[in-house]
């Protein structure tokens, strides 16, 4: 039996990298997935080769810094499927240039806070408009070593540090209830966001911080598909023992 079979599961971020991994992984193994992003060309893709494969799949184009946007997303996913399961909280974006706290700006805090910490905590507060009535759900955030361990650009780190507090805030508070929150936090990984970032535009002191602790260089790079296998795991009834759990998955370059 697949392990996610008659789950509904909203998958933020899914158009490439990490969440469009997820949400093909996840179709796979019989859920049906919901599927949201705001570059509406890249989601049509991903939808498209989810309903070729013969999965259940559902597009909508959604910016998780509106609340409108946000709501809408969650009445879309109902009457398509009747309930919400499963959340996985993957949307995100890099500030730029590994600034440090001394160098950041406040442009890139108003850019990324609204998406990564923000948005993330008010997807997470619409998905349990459903669950809660239901006594049954799952939510996995996709978190950082950078905040696990504060190696990144400062604004990066504490929106991603966010996400690890609201991880064990939101499983102490649903302890019992039947719906549990785990989070993993990736190391170096390769997606097209990571990719396309501007090297000679590093802060080259914050580079050189990272460098010293922790295994950068040597360590193996996370592929989008280890980190949705992960997301499998935790999004499954295999790991219903594990509450406010925060797993690290970077090869041990942290170690």
């Amino acid at each position: 039996m697949n392990r996610l079979e008659g789950k509904v599961a909203v998958i933020t971020g899914s158009n490439s990298g990490v969440g469009e991994a997820t949400a093909k992984l996840f179709s796979q193994e019989g859920a049906a997935v919901v599927i949201c992003a705001r570059r509406k060309e890249a989601l049509k893709k991903v939808e498209k080769e989810i309903k070729d494969a013969g999965g259940k799949v559902l597009a909508v184009s959604t910016d998780i810094s509106k609340l409108d946007q946000i709501e809408a997303l969650f009445k879309d996913a109902i009457a398509a499927f009747g309930k919400v399961n499963v959340l996985v909280n993957n949307a995100g974006i890099l500030d730029t240039g590994l600034k440090a706290i001394n160098k950041f700006t406040d442009e890139d805090f108003d850019r990324v806070v609204p998406i990564n910490q923000k948005g993330t905590m008010m997807v997470t507060r619409e998905a349990l408009k459903y669950m809660e009535p239901a006594n049954k759900g799952t939510i996995v955030n996709v978190a950082s070593v950078a905040g696990q361990y504060g190696g990144g650009g400062a604004v990066y780190v504490a929106t991603k540090a966010a996400l690890i507090g609201v991880t064990k805030h939101t499983a102490m508070r649903f302890t019992g209830t039947g719906i549990r929150c785990n989070a993993v936090c990736p190391g170096t990984i390769i997606t097209p966001m990571t990719q396309n970032m501007d090297r000679k535009a590093l802060d080259q002191q914050m580079f050189g911080a990272m460098m010293k602790h922790a295994d950068i260089m040597h360590a193996q790079p996370c592929m989008p598909e280890d980190v949705a296998n992960i997301l499998l795991f935790l999004a499954s009834e295999e790991s219903r023992a594990l509450n406010g759990q925060i797993i690290v998955s970077d090869f041990g370059a942290d170690l």
